[in-house]
């Protein structure tokens, strides 16, 4: 079904729907990240791939907020998401509830492995960072891998919510939920 700017923005989903669709074990950490069309955009993200949930950290703009309403189509109304001071707390938080989450940063790094390489089996924390400075390095020392997405041009980096679409799509294909 093909549906028109007005449409996608107009969707408003019932209480009953929202129970309908399956929450994969995933969680989406953004580390100081500024720019507040990338935070609805992965909002957008977040609700196409059943994320379980959003930690706003730091810098991080939560909605309300004008332009994460409209990069986010509607989403931040029903995706879950939490404001926490940092990246670290949000990690450690996750850690408490589940001692198995796999932590991975999407960061150019010295330890990186290529992002085709990861162990994405669930559950799982994806980080993303500051558009200038990428991830903390308190988040990095906290991760337990740090995976990043080969760059063959001219430019050395992508997106932050470009690469985490990347990535997120990689982690539902290898646990088969693509």
């Amino acid at each position: 079904m093909k549906l028109n700017a007005k449409e996608l923005r107009e969707s408003n989903p019932t209480p009953s729907d929202l129970e309908k669709i399956k929450k994969n074990n995933i969680y989406i950490i953004l580390d100081n990240v500024l720019d507040t069309y990338n935070i609805g955009s992965i909002f957008r993200l977040a609700d196409a791939t059943g994320v379980k949930k959003i930690y706003l950290c730091g810098e991080t703009e939560t909605p309300p907020n004008s332009r994460i309403k409209k990069a986010s189509v509607g989403t931040w109304q029903w995706v879950d998401f939490e404001h926490v001071s940092d990246a670290s707390t949000a990690i450690k938080k996750l850690r408490e509830k589940d001692k198995k989450i796999k932590i991975i940063a999407i960061e150019q790094n010295e330890k990186s492995i290529p992002y085709t390489g990861a162990d994405y089996s669930m559950p799982l924390a994806l980080i993303v960072g500051h558009e200038t400075f990428g991830v903390s390095k308190d988040a990095i020392s906290l991760s337990d891998t740090i995976v990043e997405l080969p760059m063959l041009g001219v430019n050395i980096s992508l997106n932050v919510m470009v690469s985490l679409g990347i990535v997120l799509y990689q982690a539902l294909e290898h646990d088969g939920l693509s």
